[in-house]
């Protein structure tokens, strides 16, 4: 898995001596400054950075930060001034006319903020609309078009047309349109934003179930942390043209570059973002359900200062014992584990985000965290959650 993309010191000054404006900013000039100067508008400065194959990088900031200009100098909708950006290694910049057609009908999608469907077209004549234009026959055409409304949830619709459609309903096809080519890489700018705040909730669980499946590279513009953080495996945060912080949404919350980054994370929920995989505690001891029994267990517990213990079957989670169990047990000279193996037990995956374990750890304590093959990696409890939140918030309220 290598770099799907890398954009290397790409500059957009819109204007008529654009050159003039990037050699203001090579010597330190502010947006401000150049605009005032010479009249010309900086659209990006100096941006670099790469996207992995089959991630979802989401660039974000507030209007005129730079965004949207940036996805739009991708695909060349925009030229940039100066810089290169290369896909798979070979410069987009540097494409002819003809080139960059195939590579817009062919490698990219993109779905914009306004859904821009034809409203004489029925749904289905929408979706094939990209294929018609690539002169693809009607059977194929129809058969991925088919396909790409399924994937969004659509089937049933094909012969509605656009003003029967809700807002969130246009979106998807909006977003089928793109599939339908089977592009590789998905720009998407502001896909989500002029829907309601439900309807944008479901359709980015939506991007994330078809992510799941369909593995595309994905770029995704938005205004919107808490769509950042939701969608974006690494995030791109811009300001006047600059980027000025990239990361994880973990890193960008927990360590923001500088004050204006502080400003912009400090209302989120940081438990909407710290995961299990990053508070959970080493397990420590652990009883084998094959070799130990009740007394065995009881002299792991109290070497480990616990008053229960995880049980393992051929290094997988089975269970855990608690002490008073296990004291019964070795009184009635229970020789084995089996009797008082407590098998429904709290388990969560790695990726758990921590306002779901504070209602598992409120039943019980403590909160097993296994990979998809039930291996024990580590184990959470009240204490080291509320700690960890306790710091992550502390390091988010830079700003005040």
């Amino acid at each position: 898995m290598g770099h799907k993309i890398v954009v290397q010191n790409l500059y957009k000054i819109f204007g008529n001596h654009p050159h003039k404006g990037v050699k203001l900013l090579k010597q330190g000039y502010t947006k401000d400054q150049i605009l005032e100067k010479t009249g010309q508008g900086v659209g990006i400065a100096d941006v670099s950075f790469h996207v992995d194959e089959g991630e979802i990088l989401v660039i974000m900031g507030l209007s005129g930060s730079g965004k949207s200009t940036l996805v739009r100098c991708l695909n060349r909708l925009i030229e940039p001034t100066e810089g290169k950006i290369l896909l798979e290694g070979s410069d987009i910049t540097s494409l002819n006319r003809e080139e960059l057609r195939q590579l817009r009908q062919k490698r990219f999608g993109m779905v914009f903020q306004h859904f821009a469907l034809f409203p004489r077209r029925s749904v289905i004549r929408n979706v094939e609309y990209g294929l018609e234009v690539q002169k693809v026959p009607a059977a194929e055409r129809r058969e991925r078009a088919v396909t790409a409304l399924e994937q969004v949830g659509l089937k049933g619709w094909e012969d509605s047309y656009p003003a029967q459609l809700s807002g969130g309903m246009q979106q998807r096809v909006g977003l089928a349109r793109a599939l339908a080519l089977d592009p590789d890489i998905m720009l998407m700018d502001e896909a989500f934003s002029a829907l309601d705040p439900l309807i944008r909730r479901d359709m980015q669980d939506e991007l994330i179930k078809l992510q799941e499946k369909m593995h595309k590279t994905i770029i995704f513009i938005s205004h919107d942390l808490d769509e950042a953080l939701k969608l974006g495996d690494r995030i791109i945060l811009m300001k006047d043209g600059y980027i000025v912080q990239e990361g994880t949404a973990e890193s960008i919350l927990t360590s923001p570059a500088d004050e204006y980054v502080a400003k912009f994370v400090q209302d989120v929920d940081i438990s909407k973002v710290v995961t299990a995989d990053t508070i959970m505690k080493n397990p420590g001891e652990v009883a084998s359900f094959a070799h130990d029994g009740p007394k065995a267990a009881l002299w792991k517990m109290r070497q480990a200062g616990l008053s229960s213990i995880y049980v393992q079957h051929k290094n997988r989670l089975v269970g855990l014992v608690r002490a008073e169990d296990a004291s019964s047990a070795l009184k009635a000279g229970d020789k084995d584990l089996r009797n008082i193996l407590v098998t429904d037990i709290h388990r969560v995956s790695p990726d758990t985000p921590a306002y779901e374990l504070f209602p598992l750890l409120a039943e019980s304590s403590p909160v097993a965290v296994v990979d998809n093959e039930d291996h024990l990696m580590g184990v959470i409890i009240k204490g080291t959650l509320l700690a960890a939140l306790a710091e992550g918030v502390q390091t988010n309220g830079l700003a005040e």
